[in-house]
C-alpha cells in the first residue's frame, strides 16, 4: 500500500498539469466579480467575502488578482479563484462563461465593476481608444451578463450589480464618451431588471460620486469641485460595503452618500445643455 501511494505522489510530481492539480471548487455559492483586483472592485469583492461568498476575480493584471486573492483567503477564509483576462477583448467574456459553466460553479452574484474613464475624452482620443472605452465600460458587462444568465438561474435568487456613475445622470462636455457609456449602464440596468423581475434575479446599479482610488482621481476632483468634490468623496471601502448591502436587498439605483444622492437628484433634473457638469468617480 505504501510503495502504490509513493508512486502516486511521484506522478503528481512530475506532471504538474495532471489532475493532482485540479482544485475542487466548494459548493458554498460564488460571486464573479469582473475588474476584482484593486478600487471600488477590490472594495466589493472584500465586501462579499465578509458575507462567505467565495469569489472568482477577473482582472488584466496577474500579480494584483493574486495579491488580492491571497488578502481575502486569509481574512475571510473562503474560496478565491482568479482568472486573468482584458474585458476589453471581445472574446474574454465568452472564455470566463465557459470556465464557469464547465466547472459548474454554483454562480449566485456577477458584478460588472470594469471600467475605464482617463482624463481626456472624445475630440482628442484617438479611435482604438474610444473603442477600448466603450468595450470595457459597456459591451463587457452586457456579454458577461448573457453569458452567465444560465449559471444565475441555477442558483436563484440571484443578483446582478452593475457599476455606474453620477456621470452617466447627464451630459458631460469634459467627459463625454464616459458619461455616455455609463448613462448607457444605468438604462440597460433598469431594462434588465424589469426583464429578470419574474425569474427571481434582481439587477442593481452602482452610481458612485467620486471616490478616490488614487491621488490623481483625488486632485483632480478637488481642482473642479472643490469643497463639493471633498464633501461627496465616499472611501472605497464604504462604496463596496453600501454597494453590497443594497444589492441583497434588491434595491435598483445604489448611490453612497447623502451629499451625492442629493446632487444626483439635481444633475437629473438640470437642462441637458445647460452648463457642464463634472463629476469623476
Amino acid at each position: 500500500m505504501r510503495l502504490i501511494t509513493l508512486y502516486f505522489v511521484l506522478i503528481c510530481l512530475s506532471r504538474p498539469h495532471a489532475f493532482c492539480q485540479e482544485k475542487t471548487h466548494s459548493t458554498e455559492p460564488y460571486a464573479l466579480v469582473a475588474g476584482g483586483s484593486k478600487g471600488i472592485e477590490h472594495a466589493i469583492a472584500e465586501a462579499l467575502a465578509k458575507r462567505k461568498f467565495n469569489l472568482i476575480l477577473v482582472a488584466r493584471h496577474l500579480d494584483a488578482l493574486e495579491n488580492a486573492a491571497h488578502q481575502l483567503e486569509e481574512r475571510y477564509g473562503v474560496d478565491v479563484e482568479i482568472l486573468q483576462y482584458d474585458l476589453s477583448e471581445e472574446t474574454s467574456a465568452e472564455k470566463i462563461s465557459t470556465w464557469c459553466i464547465e466547472r459548474k460553479i454554483p454562480l449566485k452574484v456577477l458584478c460588472n465593476v470594469a471600467g475605464y474613464g482617463g482624463v481626456n475624452d472624445y475630440l482628442s482620443l484617438p479611435l482604438d481608444t474610444l473603442r477600448y472605452m466603450v468595450n470595457l465600460n459597456l459591451e463587457s458587462c452586457m456579454a458577461l451578463t448573457q453569458l452567465l444568465l444560465p449559471l444565475l438561474s441555477q442558483n436563484k435568487p440571484a443578483y446582478v450589480l452593475n457599476v455606474s456613475s453620477m456621470a452617466g445622470f447627464a451630459p458631460i462636455p469634459s467627459k463625454n464618451m464616459y458619461s455616455a457609456t455609463k448613462s448607457a449602464v444605468v438604462f440597460f440596468s433598469y431594462s434588465l431588471r424589469n426583464q429578470l423581475r419574474k425569474k427571481d434575479i434582481s439587477v442593481s446599479c452602482l452610481a458612485p460620486g467620486p471616490v478616490y482610488t488614487k491621488p490623481s482621481i483625488k486632485k483632480d476632483t478637488e481642482s473642479k469641485l472643490g469643497w463639493l468634490g471633498k464633501k461627496m468623496a465616499v472611501r472605497p471601502q464604504r462604496v463596496g460595503e453600501v454597494s453590497v448591502k443594497r444589492m441583497l436587498k434588491g434595491r435598483m439605483l445604489i448611490i453612497p452618500g447623502t451629499l451625492a444622492k442629493t446632487t444626483s437628484v439635481l444633475i437629473r433634473v438640470l437642462p441637458r445643455d445647460g452648463p457642464p457638469v463634472f463629476i469623476i468617480k
